[in-house]
C-alpha cells in the first residue's frame, strides 16, 4: 500500500491556489495574502479572462494576513508586450531571501505576500495561481480541492 506522500508527491511538496480575480477597480489590489512561514518560493501566474487593457504585476509582503504595512518585493516588466489578449499568462516569482531583504530594509517584519495587481479598464478579470514551494516540511494536504 502507497503512502500518503507517495500517492500525493507533487501535492506534498508545494501549496497551490488559483483564484478568480475580479479588480472591479483600475487601483493595484491586493489578490490573497498567503503565510510564506516554512515556505522558500513564491510563484504567481496570471491568465487574462475578460479584457484587454494594460496591466500592472506586482509581489507585496505584508506583516500580516490582513496586508498591514504592505512592500512591494518585485515588480514584473512586460519585456514582449502587454498580457492584453484572453489567455495571455504571465507569470512572476520571489524567494524567501527577498521577503527578508526587504524586510530588512523596510524595518517591517514581512511574513505575508500577495499578488497585486491593476488594470486600466475595471471591467477586466484575471485568473490568478499561487504556487508556494520548498516547504521545510513536505506533508500531505499543502495542496488540497478547494470546493465551495
Amino acid at each position: 500500500m502507497a503512502s500518503s506522500l507517495t500517492a500525493n508527491k507533487l501535492t506534498s511538496e508545494f501549496a497551490q491556489r488559483t483564484y478568480d480575480f475580479d479588480l472591479d477597480a483600475t487601483t493595484v489590489t491586493a489578490v490573497e495574502w498567503v503565510d510564506m512561514k516554512d515556505f522558500s518560493k513564491f510563484l504567481v501566474g496570471v491568465m487574462r479572462t475578460v479584457g484587454t487593457s494594460a496591466m500592472t504585476l506586482i509581489i507585496q509582503g505584508a506583516t500580516s494576513s490582513a496586508g498591514a504595512n504592505a512592500q512591494t518585493i518585485v515588480t514584473k516588466t512586460f519585456t514582449a508586450g502587454q498580457p492584453n489578449a484572453v489567455g495571455d499568462n504571465v507569470f512572476l516569482e520571489c524567494l524567501a531571501e527577498q521577503v527578508a531583504a526587504v524586510s530588512t530594509s523596510s524595518g517591517y517584519a514581512l511574513r505575508y505576500v500577495s499578488a497585486a495587481i491593476s488594470v486600466a479598464t475595471a471591467s477586466d478579470e484575471v485568473a490568478v495561481t499561487y504556487t508556494r514551494s520548498s516547504p521545510r516540511f513536505a506533508y500531505d494536504g499543502l495542496t488540497a480541492d478547494y470546493i465551495s
